[in-house]
């Protein structure tokens, strides 16, 4: 009986934590824990320490404490598709890329083992291997191409052995051994960030501002194409309806005796283009050889003269 009794103990206790962390903090990285052993879990929680807390538990016990709390907080239930398989939670108040390298940094590595998916690609380098001659069949056996130097087999070429989510063979995991390669590493891999109700994938921590400004601008363009193609008037497309209706004026006015101060100027340059063509030459003479007022004072006037009538718009 006071087995039971201590269980259900540490079973509220448990409740309590998570819902204490879940009203502290508002960003949560969502991490998947495979091949993470307890000594290397302790290092993790270490590192953090200060900076983030560390959450694991049953899945089911993480999911009723979490709907137990979404009266309070309903943006919670978008954690809850997150919960399945081997996660936990990464609680923290800090930047969150910060937090992110952290983890990301904080693994070990590990070798191939018989029977386990390969989380990445294993190629084997060229190289000396320090191998004696007389394992040279067992590289055959994998089509390694190698060759005898001074005693030892090298390996004359890269050799791409495993590729990422097969499963590593007795053969390969041997080699590997033989070789003193450890190919894989292991650590907290970030499944999904929830940050003040929002989830995504943790790849958005890599966009830059400048990526940011990229992508708003080309969804500027791209909503200002849209409407100016069915007519629809957005504060996107408002400049560019401005230009073209100007553009339809000053086509009008240059193809009938109608006319207004832009258009007088564009129809003198189309009348006499010469005169307007020895105007540059005749400015730049004359600032090279009066004084610095001078020159301050012929600059507007040349650009008045070219701006085409677009000096509407600045």
């Amino acid at each position: 009986m006071s087995g039971a009794k201590s269980v259900d103990q540490r079973k509220e206790k448990y409740f309590s934590k998570v819902i204490t962390l879940l009203e502290e903090y508002n960003k949560v990285f969502v991490v998947v824990a495979d091949n993470v052993g307890s000594n290397h879990m302790q290092k993790i929680r270490q590192s953090l320490r200060g900076d983030a807390v560390v959450l694991m538990g049953k899945n089911t016990m993480i999911r009723k404490a979490i709907r137990d709390h979404l009266e309070k907080n309903p943006s919670l239930e978008a954690l809850l598709p997150q919960v399945k398989g081997n996660i936990g939670f990464v609680f923290t108040k800090g930047d969150l890329s910060s937090i992110r390298t952290k983890l990301l940094t904080n693994r070990v590595a590990a070798p191939a083992k018989a029977g386990t998916p390969a989380p990445n690609d294993v190629i084997v380098p060229k190289g000396n291997t320090g191998m004696e001659p007389t394992q040279t069949a067992f590289l055959q056996a994998l089509n390694i191409p190698s060759k005898i130097n001074k005693g030892q087999i090298e390996i004359t070429a890269d050799v791409p052995l495993i590729k990422a989510g097969q499963k590593v063979g007795n053969s390969e995991a041997t080699l590997l051994a033989k070789l003193n390669i450890k190919p894989f590493s292991y650590g907290l891999s970030i499944q999904a960030v929830y940050d003040n109700g929002s989830v995504y994938d943790a790849a958005v921590l890599d966009l830059t501002d400048e990526d940011l400004l990229a992508k708003f601008s080309s969804a500027v363009s791209n909503v200002a194409a849209l409407s100016l193609q069915i007519g629809y008037p957005t504060i996107a497309s408002l400049p560019h309806s401005i230009i073209n209706a100007y553009k339809n004026v000053l086509a009008i006015a240059l193809g009938t005796e109608y006319s207004f101060d832009e258009a007088e100027l564009v129809k003198k340059i189309l009348e006499n283009p010469g005169a307007f063509a020895s105007a540059a030459p005749s400015a730049a003479a004359t600032t090279t050889t009066s004084s610095a007022p001078a020159a301050v004072e012929e600059a507007p006037a040349e650009e008045e003269e070219t701006d085409m009538g677009l000096g509407l718009f600045d």
